[in-house]
């Protein structure tokens, strides 16, 4: 009888075998990030990726892989997706290197050829008119031919160039959709940790920015009730009511299964308790209805923490503050916003006004 770390080894083999055999009838490249979309759909953890990566051609090119892997895994994928543009566009500044080496060369060669001539008809005392009508000829034609090469050259790179746009323009798409949370196309985690971490750059932006972070109220009981896929309608819905209660320019960020963060400039904290308010009355006030079948998955609800940037010595010290006063609204009843600054037990934070430049 064989021990239980000799079958797990036995599967994961097995499972190795048939990632490996299916990348080869399907001509797939052997990319990590390749095999762990493979890893995943076989292996059944994700049904939705699985029927994703079924629904594929039998010959799926790179590209059509991604699109599924950007879905599911973006933050993964978006790396490797930056990394495979860049590696186009060095290869598209490297054909127009050559192009221009190659110009060069043939510049220098038609100047040569004109300084020979030129020489040449300087170290003759007599030149009959055959002779000039023969050197015109075939200046003439060197002189149309160079012209012609530039001509060309000059389209070529504009092909080039008009190519390493339609890259860049790529790549900035590629680099959004690492920074984007694909259930709700908001931020993401990724983009959240660079974003607050900007936040600490300088005194004035530590003095009038503030994080709220927010939970839905207990979203496990909903998936458990109703399913994933009502969850993930449920997430998007929120996402909704974050963008319609604050300023297109404000930072909004998925960065959990439920939870969500907002990164607001330039207000108070009363203020800033206030648009937290706002947006906890709008989730509490709208109906989680399936239009088609009636059914109410509601009521939903949700905890915020608020904190202001200048309570905190570092962009992980204003996260672990906010969460803090994100748990106290769980633990004194949910729904319901509360400030750090109001968290029993809290020290004044840091002033910061010391630090400001006239």
């Amino acid at each position: 009888m064989q021990s239980a770390s000799a079958d797990n080894r036995q599967t994961t083999t097995d499972i190795a075998t048939t990632i490996a055999l299916t990348m080869r009838q399907m001509g797939i490249v052997g990319l990590p990030r390749n095999y762990e979309l493979l890893y995943e759909a076989l292996t059944g953890s994700n049904h939705d990726l699985s029927l994703a990566v079924v629904s594929l051609p039998s010959r799926p090119t790179q590209e059509q892989l991604d699109k599924v892997g950007q879905k599911f895994f973006s933050q993964n994928h978006g790396h490797g997706i930056v990394e495979q543009a860049r590696e186009v566009i060095a290869r598209e500044l490297e054909d127009v290197a050559t192009l221009l080496r190659t110009e060069r060369t043939h510049m220098e060669k038609y100047g040569k050829f004109l300084d020979e001539t030129s020489a040449g008809l300087s170290a003759r005392n007599t030149i009959s008119k055959d002779i000039l009508q023969k050197i015109a000829g075939v200046m003439s034609v060197a002189t149309t031919s160079s012209i012609d090469r530039g001509k060309q050259v000059e389209v070529t790179l504009g092909d080039k160039s008009t190519e390493l746009e339609t890259v860049k323009s790529k790549l900035e798409e590629y680099k959004r959709l690492a920074d984007t949370d694909p259930l709700t196309l908001l931020w993401n985690r990724r983009a959240f940790d660079k974003e607050i971490a900007r936040i600490f750059g300088d005194a004035k932006g530590v003095m009038f920015n503030a994080l709220i972070l927010a939970d839905i109220d207990r979203f496990k009981e909903i998936n458990d009730r109703h399913g994933h896929p009502v969850g993930d309608k449920i997430i998007q819905t929120i996402a909704s009511i974050f963008r319609a209660n604050i300023r297109a320019d404000m930072f909004v960020a998925r960065t959990g299964g439920e939870e969500f963060a907002l990164i607001v400039e330039g207000s108070p904290e009363d203020a800033t308790a206030k648009l937290a308010e706002d947006i906890r009355q709008a989730i509490e006030k709208t109906a989680f209805i399936d239009r088609q079948t009636g059914i109410n998955y509601g009521p939903v609800t949700i905890s915020m923490g608020v904190c202001m940037a200048s309570e905190a010595e570092s962009a992980e010290d204003l996260y672990a503050k906010a969460d803090r006063a994100l748990y106290r609204s769980k633990v004194t009843g949910r729904n319901r916003v509360t400030r750090h600054s109001a968290v029993p037990g809290v020290k004044p934070g840091k002033n910061w006004l010391i630090y400001r430049k006239d």
